[in-house]
Order: structure tokens, then sequence, then C-alpha cells
């Protein structure tokens, strides 16, 4: 694979195979080559772009439109909230738990 378009025709295959019922041999044996092909041409063309906790917590609340005061008491206080979005102070294990519990996303997001 190493067009776009051969991306998307082999993605579309993918996914009438994961919804099909009662696949042969063949038809498993194809979906697993296509996981493969389509997995190593994500991680070739779309990189993973590594993104610091701060910075996943700052777009989460523009993006939910809340304010850093709505924060304060769930995950500590003014301050704390506030060094948090700042990156002047790191989010810890619990922290992540319940910022991912509020914005109900996995808290590995946070790491």
């Amino acid at each position: 694979m190493e067009t776009e378009p051969e991306y998307e025709a082999y993605l579309a295959v993918l996914e009438e195979l994961t919804f099909a019922k009662n696949l042969t041999q063949e038809e498993k044996a194809l979906y697993d080559l296509l996981v493969l092909l389509i997995e190593n041409y994500e991680t070739e063309n779309y990189p993973m772009v590594s993104v610091k906790p701060y910075e996943v917590l700052q777009h989460l609340i523009a993006a939910s439109g809340i304010s850093q005061q709505d924060l304060v008491g769930i995950i500590g206080s003014d301050e704390v909230v506030s060094q948090l979005v700042d990156c002047k102070l790191s989010l810890n294990n619990w922290q992540a738990k319940v910022l991912a519990d509020y914005f109900q996303i996995s808290p590995t997001i946070f790491q």
C-alpha cells in the first residue's frame, strides 16, 4: 500500500470484513493481512505526535468551553489547577484519572 486511495480502499474492505458474520478462513487471513498493512501505512504516514499532558488539558478545557475555575475542587485548588495548565506542576495519576472521568476519555491520554 503506497497511496492514500489504496489506503482508503483497504480500509473499506477491512470495515466490511469487521462487520461480516461467519468469515471464511481466507477472509480471516485477509482481515489479518489488511490490519498489518493498514497499521504499517498509518505508522509511516500518520505518526503520533507527542503531546504533553498540560497541552492535552489546555485543549480539553478550550474544546469543552469550560474554564480553569470549573476544575477547582475537582483536581485541586485554584493554584494547583493554574499550575497544571501552565505546566508548572505535573499531573499525578489520581488527577489524570479524575480528569479522564470528567472529560470521559482514557487516562492514558495524559501520559
